[in-house]
């Protein structure tokens, strides 16, 4: 059992765990935490991280690193994924945050995303689940994993993600029939692309994981208190999954704050998300979605563990 930490730099998302990570199994957290600091905000229009983002995300792993160190960690992690892979300065943002904070970000590139979202998903699912596709919606992109016990994943990543959506299409508040419209299109388009690639899902569970997908799960059992343990393994249905769209599509972003379940910072996304998570089922023919609480965060853990024991 080791005691390690991790950072996962998202273009809506950062999050920080320090846990102990065993051998196999679930990694059994002694901190974790959150925050949407928008890091991405403006990037599919124009190809740089804003100044202003990448200040709140310095701030933000300034502050994470003391926590890390306060748990003596062996080791720890940071990776970042679509805002900065994508961003022209990319390489900018990764250089003052090692200037600002002394901590190095690993950027990796989609598949290497899914791969370790998958270890993290793996950690956490009963060994009753065998094969499963896991669906990752995140702010830049969306990964697609499809992993059968025994055999390598067969992984995927398209470019659109709750945040490129908003901003590209969702331009209404609410969104109009026109956006709505066109996102549809946008999304399914690329999801046959990515199906096709990965070929034959019948036999796989659908698993989703990360924020959009959890705060789906929160919203549609109403939960004015987010408990991990009400979001590991519940399914979201299609009927579910329309509710919630129905709800946030004809609401503006000001009224959606407080709606249960609802994240706080993630009203201008959720509407996106819903309908991303709404047609990839549809083009599945999907009647559920297992939500898993375990994703990238824990799968880097689950990574350096498995480098760490190798190295040793």
């Amino acid at each position: 059992m080791r005691r390690l930490a991790g950072i996962d730099i998202g273009t809506l998302t950062c999050r920080v765990l320090v846990a102990e990570v065993p051998p196999e199994g679930p990694v059994h957290p002694l901190y974790s935490g959150r925050k949407i600091l928008r890091l991405g905000e403006g990037v599919d229009h124009t190809g740089r991280l804003r100044p202003e983002a990448t200040s709140r995300v310095i701030e933000t792993i300034r502050e994470w690193k003391r926590i890390i160190e306060s748990h003596a960690v062996e080791q720890y992690r940071a990776v970042a994924t679509s805002a900065v892979r994508e961003a022209r300065n990319g390489e900018e943002f990764v250089s003052a945050v090692r200037q600002k904070t002394g901590v190095e970000i690993e950027v990796i590139d989609g598949e290497e995303e899914a791969r370790r979202t998958l270890l993290g998903i793996r950690s956490g699912l009963s060994s009753d689940v065998e094969n499963i596709l896991g669906l990752d919606i995140g702010g830049g992109s969306t990964e697609f994993i499809a992993s059968r016990r025994g055999q390598t994943p067969h992984v995927t990543s398209i470019d659109v993600g709750v945040v490129r959506l908003s901003e590209r299409v969702l331009k209404h508040d609410p969104p109009s029939a026109q956006d709505i419209h066109e996102a549809e299109g946008i999304v399914r388009t690329l999801a046959r692309g990515a199906l096709r690639k990965i070929g034959d899902v019948t036999d796989l569970t659908l698993v989703g994981t990360a924020g959009t997908i959890t705060s789906l799960a929160a919203m549609a059992q109403q939960l004015r208190i987010y408990d991990p343990a009400r979001i590991q393994n519940y399914e979201l249905n299609p009927s579910a999954i329309q509710h919630v769209e129905h709800d946030v599509f004809s609401k503006t972003k000001a009224d959606r704050v407080g709606i249960p379940g609802l994240e706080a910072g993630r009203e201008e996304v959720i509407a996106a998300g819903t309908l991303i998570l709404r047609c990839i089922m549809e083009e599945l023919k999907a009647q559920r979605c297992l939500v898993s609480e375990y994703g990238l965060r824990e799968g880097v853990l689950v990574h350096l563990n498995r480098l760490l024991h190798h190295g040793a």
